[in-house]
């Protein structure tokens, strides 16, 4: 019998499969994990700026005098035109006629490397093949090729694990500084996890939205605190997302300092357990945190902030999170709280099991309020009711039982029976909410 090749790897390099090799581990299974981690980073990151669909194309005339009206068209009507595609098609468009010739080197520049390769992230976003060496050759050319500005530029294709490469980036990075990106997506492909940003990015002054996934973030232990009279780092960023980042407290509370402006934060799988995180922030109005361990957070003075979202947040001890609220007057939704993970402070007040409601211990702001409840978990039941009169004017609450067991109406009957107890109304969760929205786990 013939010898058959073993099948190709599609994501994962010959360094990254040679290394779980020597790890003992099946090289084919961390394929599978880095495609289905790729898919799940791809769907956070947001759409490029230009169409990659666009087809640049010309008919042919019906005569030999037939006139080229677009080409007549206004100059700033042609630039809106080049910028709505992708780089490589935009560049093309100086070889139709003398009138075009310096359209596209005075348009922004909307560079997104998956438009480089065939058949990237269409339909469901697949990720690129990890045979992919002119990539980078190609990138620098449109980079050096472009005067600027940059208006967007999303690198989410190439991989970065060798000194060369870094260095490559470091380049990159600098001409986006130079020439005033005011957009950026990076995403590094693994492995390893560990890879460095270059420093330099934290010159990008310009940048209005920044996403950052599979990196570790540069130190800023000796750099200006920004919360101590040094300039601030990004002064125009309204918008940033870190997924799948090895982030450290300290470095997070830097990037908040450092972004006066900021909007809207988004941390999605921190691959290093952020200890605590500290929202502070004048301008800062909708907030998630998906998939991370961190031990402490707390919303300091956020007057703007409207929207609050933790799902699936841990600690890796195994002890409660300490989720503090403290000046946020125009928060309106909040979720998912679980009672058996967040031990809840209001102001200076810590939540207990049977607190009585009072002023100082309420949130009478909320109007959509997310519980994630272990039903089969009595502490977790006893501190329902508790959590909700924190939230006295919930118009909207969304329920995720989680049942060690078969789900019973009994659950919710223990909630009232547990407020009776203590001297308080009977408690009933379809009356205390005017629209109740519920899923059900079984575990």
């Amino acid at each position: 019998m013939a010898h058959q090749n073993p099948t190709p790897f599609v994501y994962l390099d010959a360094a990254a499969a040679a290394d779980a090799r020597r790890r003992g581990m099946d090289p084919h299974v961390l394929e599978q994990t880095t495609q289905d981690l790729l898919k799940f980073l791809y769907m956070c990151l947001p759409d490029t700026l230009v169409y990659a669909g666009a087809a640049l194309s010309a008919l042919p005339a019906s005569s030999g005098d037939a006139e080229d009206r677009i080409s007549a068209l206004p100059f700033g009507l042609l630039r809106n035109i080049v910028s709505r595609l992708p780089a490589k098609d935009a560049a093309r468009t100086s070889v139709l006629s003398r009138r075009w010739r310096p359209v596209s080197r005075c348009t922004p520049l909307a560079l997104a490397d998956a438009h480089l390769l065939s058949g990237v992230l269409e339909g469901f976003r697949q990720p690129a093949r990890a045979d992919t060496p002119a990539l980078a050759a190609t990138v620098s050319r449109a980079v050096a090729a472009h005067p600027g500005p940059f208006r967007a530029v999303h690198l989410v294709c190439g991989y970065y694990a060798d000194a060369d490469r870094q260095r490559e980036l470091a380049r990159w990075v600098q001409t986006f500084a130079a020439k005033g990106v005011e957009e950026l997506v990076l995403v590094n492909r693994p492995w390893p996890l560990d890879v460095p940003l270059p420093a330099a990015l934290l010159d990008v002054a310009t940048l209005t939205r920044l996403y950052l996934g599979l990196w570790k973030l540069p130190g800023t232990s000796a750099l200006p605190h920004p919360n101590r009279g040094a300039a601030a780092v990004f002064p125009h960023l309204r918008e940033l997302v870190l997924c799948s980042m090895e982030v450290e407290s300290r470095d997070m509370e830097y990037l908040l300092a450092g972004s006066p402006v900021l909007e809207n934060l988004g941390i999605v799988g921190a691959r290093k357990n952020v200890t605590r995180l500290r929202l502070v922030g004048q301008h800062l109005r909708c907030v998630q945190i998906c998939l991370s361990a961190i031990d402490s957070f707390a919303v300091v003075d956020t007057p703007s902030l409207e929207r609050l979202f933790l799902w699936e947040t841990m600690v890796l001890d195994g002890s409660c999170a300490r989720l503090r609220i403290g000046k946020a007057p125009k928060l309106r939704v909040l979720g998912y709280l679980n009672p058996g993970i967040h031990m809840l402070e209001i102001r200076n007040t810590v939540i207990n099991a049977g607190i009585k409601a009072s002023p100082s211990t309420m949130v009478p702001g909320i109007k959509i309020l997310g519980l994630s409840v272990r039903f089969g978990v009595r502490n977790d039941v006893k501190m329902l009711p508790t959590f909700l009169r924190c939230f006295p004017n919930v118009d909207v609450g969304l329920i995720l039982m989680l049942a060690a067991s078969e789900y019973s109406s009994r659950c919710l009957s223990e909630c009232s029976e547990s407020a009776e107890a203590r001297g308080g109304k009977p408690f009933c969760l379809e009356r205390r909410f005017q629209r109740i929205a519920s899923s059900v786990l079984f575990g």
